[in-house]
């Protein structure tokens, strides 16, 4: 179903949204716009942001579009596999242990304005956690209640690079319900059952030929400004044969170590788990503890991160940056099928060294 709604009437389908969601959507929070839990007035709209090699600057503009900014730091990651969540807990008491597993009963999600490299992303999270035998389960029950609202993006981020991915800029599918912003209206298309109940009650109009036009024509304006590229065609060959290029340390030289990339990127999924105990009671007979296991978000940049018994197989800086990379560009086809890089541009805006992943694969087929 693909139908039409005018501007002024998105209130009304987020307030309906509102009686059955929680609403996670774009906000400006420290002159960066987050996603977070969100009111119809938290939206930010006529913004545009400016970003480049290690810098981000949102202003207001004078168009009158409701959704002209690109992405920021967050992606849907933070809300279904949050940075901290208790996995389970456990009880020890005079009868023996207890073991509950970490259910949450918040409310579902609907996420409002998801971009397709978002999108893209969030395929290989469900096969990463969704398949095999077996799933994470925490993962699975926000995932399955979750509603995507999916966004077609009309302006590209300056460091944007998905329509060389394949992942971008229109969303073809993953979605429930997909809008394109157009001069007077929002274009929406709903995809499954759940999103046509969502689109229920509202006043939606019918499409004319020249709307399909109109959309088309913005999301390839959209495609066709995108400032930067990457060969995608040659990955993961270019990868594999340049395993030992002295541009690897070369990067080294420059990197941070910081992990500001993996905790930006939408496809980064690297965690480690600890354990939390508490002891209550200690007596002669008798041990009573509770405590619960964590999961955290970690990075392969960390120096611990590739810590074993032995040693650490990736002891320096050149070999923790290859091993980021070669994951986002050519593991990750391997294990999964799916690309680790969906060309969002996340890593280069929010690298406080400047470097820039499409660079650093150009520069691996120089010798």
């Amino acid at each position: 179903m693909i139908k039409k709604i005018k501007k002024y009437d998105l209130r009304s389908f987020f307030e309906k949204l509102k009686d059955a969601y929680r609403v996670v959507g774009p906000k400006i929070e420290n002159s960066v716009v987050i996603l977070s839990e969100i009111e119809f007035s938290d939206i930010p709209s006529g913004y545009r942001d400016q970003q480049g090699k290690g810098t981000y600057r949102i202003s207001k503009s004078d168009n009158s579009n409701v959704f002209s900014f690109s992405n920021g730091p967050d992606s849907f990651k933070r809300f279904l596999q949050p940075p901290s969540a208790e996995i389970f807990s456990l009880q020890k008491g005079r009868k023996g242990f207890q073991v509950r597993h970490s259910t949450y009963s918040e409310r579902p999600i609907a996420f409002l304005g998801i971009r397709a490299c978002d999108i893209s992303a969030m395929k290989l999270y469900d096969r990463i956690f969704l398949e095999g035998d077996v799933k994470d389960r925490n993962y699975q029950r926000l995932r399955n209640g979750s509603l995507i609202i999916a966004l077609n993006c009309i302006y590209p981020g300056d460091n944007c690079f998905c329509s060389s991915m394949g992942t971008g800029p229109e969303v073809k599918d993953g979605f429930d319900i997909s809008v394109t912003e157009l001069i007077d209206f929002f274009l929406i298309e709903s995809k499954t059952l759940k999103g046509e109940k969502a689109l229920e009650g509202l006043p939606l109009e019918g499409v004319e030929n020249n709307d399909i036009q109109e959309k088309n024509s913005r999301i390839q304006n959209c495609r066709m400004t995108m400032k930067k590229s990457i060969r995608a065609q040659e990955l993961p060959s270019v990868i594999y044969r340049n395993l030992e290029h002295p541009r690897w340390a070369e990067i080294a030289k420059k990197d941070l170590e910081c992990g500001n990339c993996t905790q930006v990127c939408p496809t980064c999924f690297c965690n480690s788990n600890y354990d939390y105990i508490e002891i209550s009671s200690i007596s002669k007979k008798h041990l009573e503890f509770s405590g619960a296991r964590m999961r955290i978000w970690d990075s392969c940049f960390s120096k611990n991160f590739a810590r074993v018994h032995g040693g650490n197989f990736r002891p320096s800086r050149r070999a923790r940056y290859r091993q980021w990379m070669s994951h986002k560009l050519a593991y990750t086809f391997e294990q999964f099928g799916l690309t680790g890089c969906v060309g969002c541009g996340r890593c280069i805006t929010w690298c406080p060294a400047g470097i820039d992943i499409t660079e650093e694969l150009e520069a691996l087929y120089v010798r």
